[in-house]
């Protein structure tokens, strides 16, 4: 792996998690972001967004070395063996868990095992807490080597004799590994509580046993379809960004990664989106993630119930709706400022995140399960409100700051909102009063969509109501949520975006884009699906296929891909580009 001046390639990342914090690890054995206490908290290491200023935890041989890396089968365990001259090594990384829960600390465990000869592997520990906002200083604690910045501490705890050298803001030393041996090295974190330092016999254990949690976790995926290995990889990424406490997904495990190398379009995905909410339930109980379903559906109606009946785009994963919007004063991912902390969209009207609530929750009832009162009347009040909202101008799926219009694919998903009201209605899962005015209303957006948003001309769903030719990729949804287009018309903007959004097997998002970003990864798994539902399974199997190798080499996807040279952008790994993969493959399989 080649660094360019000091940045790795997205695409080089493994991301190891428990379930509350992520650590992202470069194939040269850097891990370069990790965040503390939980995922969408300040970080520790961020040489990802800043090589010098951002701090790292460096482990890999000191000798010149070729690396080779996977995931243990079935898990999120990840292994990289590095060949020296002088020998083999293995280094297996993971943040342990204590019998499928939580430890109340961080543990990030780095264990190197030695293969053959004998590898001198160098080891440098370079803490920025909080962005690298407070000053760092290694000092000596109870033996242990600590740094303190605000309330959070972190520790090294190994085992053996090496000498550890703490100079300012860095420790570093070597460890000695030769044919059959072990050795540990391990980061404990905690954020306003005692540091703990823990056993090593203990560590050693929590490496199998939590590797064993994620076969687990993957032998429960109910799908034998095709592309399974994909799937699983996808399922196993989706879990290191579920929060364990909360039950909520955040978007990516990174923030500030751009979709231009060099662009502004820099943006923090670390928390949880109303927007995925319907994909990920699909997913989830697609797949037999029947708690992490539950799980993720109870955590959207915490959060929304907080700003009922206003709804706004994302929460943190605990449900607080306050989210920062500031920049940093970091270099950014190869000098692509600024970088952006929070995210200003959440106080933007997203006419589609209505569709999403009232879909997501339609999804869950027709998998068998029942409303709560308090739930079935705010489902009501949100379908009584797009009556009033649905002829507003929004900022649409993709958040456009300074372009509120009235976009096609709102309106098909305020349609959508009052379509699943109904449904709900009728099967008695919310109050029906105002059943027949929802009706009158979804069948007045039907028309509007059909008059206003369609154009003769162009033969193609456009962007937004009256638009001159322009369009966007996320109408394709329109055949995932039912929306009552002919044939004709979805099979004629299938063809359309394809023609003018297509390169290759990937899609970009909407008109203008090619020149300012990538191809959005989850509006081409999209497509599999629109055309897979219009009955057109070779064209999207031939491109699922495509698709599914434009992964890193273990898998992951960001959210959108440099087609000419297939480079990943964006944030990493990208929630709904797995989603996404899923329920593709999932539509696939029943076709």
């Amino acid at each position: 792996m080649d660094r360019i001046d000091g940045f790795a390639p997205i695409g080089a990342y493994g991301v190891i998690g428990d379930g509350r914090v992520a650590a992202l690890v470069a194939a040269d054995g850097a891990i370069d972001w990790l965040c503390l206490p939980d995922l969408s908290g300040p970080a520790v290491f961020a040489a990802l967004l800043d090589p010098e200023r951002g701090g790292s935890f460096e482990l890999r041989p000191r000798d010149e070395f070729t690396a080779q890396r996977r995931y243990l089968p079935d898990t999120n365990v990840l292994e990289t063996t590095f060949t020296t001259a002088d020998g083999v090594i293995r280094v297996t990384d993971v943040l342990t868990l204590q019998e499928g829960r939580l430890l109340p600390w961080v543990e990030l465990v780095r264990r190197v095992e030695g293969v053959s000869g004998r590898v001198d592997v160098a080891v440098r520990v370079r803490p920025r807490f909080d962005f690298g906002r407070l000053a760092t200083r290694w000092r000596t604690e109870r033996g242990y080597p600590v740094a303190r910045g605000g309330s959070t501490a972190v520790s090294l705890v190994t085992d053996g004799d090496c000498e550890l050298r703490c100079e300012g803001d860095t420790l570093t030393t070597t460890v000695s590994c030769a044919e059959g041996s072990q050795r540990l090295v391990c980061l404990v974190g905690v954020d306003d509580e005692p540091l703990v330092f823990p056993h090593l016999d203990q560590i050693g254990t929590r490496i199998g046993r939590t590797a064993d949690f994620w076969r687990q976790r993957a032998s429960a995926m109910r799908y034998d379809g095709p592309y399974r290995d994909a799937v699983v990889r996808s399922g196993l990424a989706l879990q290191l960004l579920i929060s364990q406490s909360s039950g909520a997904i955040a978007a990516a495990a990174t923030m500030a990664l751009p979709e231009r190398i060099g662009g502004s379009a820099n943006f923090d995905y670390r928390y949880q989106w109303v927007r995925d909410a319907s994909f990920i339930l699909d997913a989830f109980m697609g797949i037999g993630f029947q708690a992490q379903a539950h799980a993720s559906f109870t955590a959207l109606q915490r959060a929304t119930n907080r700003t009922h009946p206003r709804l706004q785009p994302m929460f943190r994963l605990d449900g607080d709706p306050r989210l920062p919007d500031e920049t940093l004063d970091l270099r950014g991912y190869r000098d692509s400022r600024p970088v952006r902390i929070g995210n200003g969209a959440a106080g933007q009207l997203q006419l589609g995140n209505f569709g999403d609530l009232l879909d997501t929750t339609w999804r869950y009832t027709n998998d068998g399960h029942v409303l709560d009162t308090s739930t079935a009347r705010r489902v009501a009040d949100v379908a009584n409100l797009v009556t009033a909202l649905w002829t507003c101008d929004d900022s649409g799926i993709w958040e456009l700051r300074r372009s509120q219009r009235p976009y096609t694919s709102s309106k098909m998903a305020c349609w959508l909102t009052l379509d699943r009201a109904i449904t709900l209605a009728e099967d008695d899962h919310v109050p029906k009063a105002r059943a027949e005015h929802w009706r009158r209303e979804r069948d007045r957006i039907h028309r509007f969509v059909e008059q206003h948003c369609w154009s003769q001309r162009r033969g193609s769903y456009i962007f937004y109501a009256d638009a001159d030719d322009a369009l966007d990729a996320s109408v394709l949804l329109a055949a995932r949520m039912g929306y009552p287009a002919s044939t004709d018309r979805l099979e004629a903007t299938i063809d359309a975006i394809r023609s003018e959004l297509g390169a290759g097997p990937f899609v970009y998002r909407y008109s203008g884009t090619q020149s300012s970003e990538g191809a959005f990864l989850a509006c081409s798994f999209w497509l599999v699906e629109a055309l897979a539902l219009v009955d057109k399974v070779e064209e999207a199997t031939e491109l699922m296929d495509q698709l599914i190798g434009a992964g890193s080499d273990l898998g992951l996807f960001s959210e959108e891909i440099d087609p000419t040279t297939g480079t990943l952008l964006g944030n990493y790994p990208q929630g709904l580009s797995h989603l996404a993969l899923i329920n593709a493959a999932l539509v696939l399989q029943r076709a």
